[in-house]
């Protein structure tokens, strides 16, 4: 009997194991370990001058050891680096793809994005051109073209979201997250709050399309869609005056008019001084208005649902595959799993408790930028303002020896010869001060 009251426990805690067991998590990583992520994550030697990452958390951050991540530290470089887990599928399951970005150089032109590769990949060989599952993450080049690209790859072509997801382009880090879920929805979320959401069917062009407009349809046609319309009852005034000009009354044709030769005479115009305009009907709404025609629509014979969209087999790297002008950017906190709730709980637990310190410590790190800055330009400004005194200052001197100087041949020429000197020194003492 004392043992029938853990029966319950027995069965909460194969409950909870069984729980535990349904959230995968593929990969995570947050770079606590300095340089042990150099194991972990593989250089491509396709060509030689790719750009170099180095582990930082940067100019300003929320915590100096954990805000520790990947920067790109080249301008004007491609960049391909990887890392590899147990390759696993998504066929059923969700896949939910994060990472946090922080573009602190204040970027212009760049990617911010990660790829999924099959476990085919072979890393130190990685490209541009190699074959991916998933590429996710934002991309920026140009005022006003900056969007989280969302590209999947579905029967060996990629295919980039109909929707435009605007990323964010402060200095902040920031958190992307990628859900993909086996019933064929998805869902975007910038900073655990999300952007975009729907069906992968509605926002892909994957398949054909569901309908299509009937082929055999034609617009009736007598069919109506003219909103409003001139009132047909509507008639001009009798008095109504529409000529803006009209023949001078009081003009007389000339005595001396010929007609066979100076043709048909015809009197001067003046402005219509009853002009009002050229008369228009009223316009009323149209009573036979029946809208505007919608072509009908059937279902479109090519098309096929297909429910394993999105599914990919044996993924095993997740790479990033980048080109960027200005470098500077930090990538952090990356993670896979099967499990929504336990990702955004991950964000909260990393980028969210610090992002309200990071951000008032770059508030700071601008400021102190900014005084820096003018008062190197108050430096600048007070240099040149001290060599312009120092050139008037010559040429004065200079003035006062010449107008001492008596007029005269033998004069003029020892005064052009001291006056060659002078200079002379001048010009070497200038030269010292450069090389100084």
């Amino acid at each position: 009997m004392k043992g029938l009251p853990l029966l319950p426990l027995l069965l909460l805690a194969t409950c909870t194991s069984g729980a535990q067991a349904q959230r995968r998590v593929y990969l995570r990583e947050e770079f606590e370990d300095e340089d042990g992520w150099k194991k972990r994550w593989v250089e491509s030697k396709h060509r030689p001058d790719y750009g170099k990452f180095q582990l930082t958390a940067g100019k300003f951050y929320g915590d100096k050891e954990k805000d520790k991540g990947l920067q790109t530290s080249e301008d004007a470089k491609f960049y391909a680096l990887s890392t590899r887990f147990g390759p696993f599928s998504n066929e059923n399951e969700t896949l939910v793809v994060q990472f946090s970005v922080k573009h602190e150089q204040g970027i212009d032109c760049g990617g911010g994005y990660v790829k999924l590769f099959p476990d085919t990949l072979n890393q130190e060989d990685m490209h541009s051109e190699s074959e991916y599952y998933v590429m996710f993450g934002p991309d920026i080049c140009g005022f006003g073209n900056n969007k989280v690209q969302v590209i999947l790859r579905y029967q060996g072509k990629y295919h980039e979201n109909n929707k435009t997801i605007k990323c964010r382009i402060n200095k902040d880090t920031h958190l992307y997250t990628l859900i993909i879920r086996p019933n064929a929805t998805y869902e975007v979320k910038i900073d655990n709050q999300q952007v975009a959401a729907g069906d992968l069917e509605d926002d892909w062009d994957f398949l054909p399309p569901r309908k299509i407009k009937d082929p055999y349809a034609r617009k009736p046609r007598k069919w109506d869609e003219r909103l409003q319309i001139e009132d047909p009852e509507d008639k001009k005034p009798e008095d109504w005056e529409d000529f803006e000009y009209i023949p001078d009354p009081d003009a007389k044709k000339p005595d001396d008019w010929n007609e066979e030769m100076d043709g048909e005479w015809e009197g001067p115009l003046i402005p219509n001084l009853n002009y009002k305009g050229q008369w228009k009907p009223r316009i009323i709404d149209n009573p036979n208005y029946q809208g505007e025609w919608i072509h009908p629509e059937i279902d479109n014979p090519k098309y096929k649902p297909d429910l394993t969209i999105c599914h990919y087999y044996n993924i095993s790297v997740l790479g990033l595959d980048l080109w960027q002008v200005k470098s500077g950017s930090i990538f952090d906190n990356f993670l896979l799993t099967n499990d929504e709730e336990f990702a955004e709980e991950v964000g909260n637990k990393t980028w969210g408790i610090r992002k309200d310190v990071e951000t008032q410590w770059r508030e700071l790190y601008e400021e102190m930028e900014k005084r820096k800055q003018e008062e190197e330009a108050e430096k600048t400004k007070e240099k040149e303002e001290e060599r312009e005194d120092d050139i008037w200052g010559i040429e004065e001197e200079g003035s006062e020896e010449d107008s001492a100087e008596t007029p005269g041949n033998d004069r003029q020429m020892k005064e052009d010869e001291a006056e060659s000197g002078f200079l002379g020194k001048n010009e070497v003492r200038v030269d010292e001060k450069d090389e100084l």
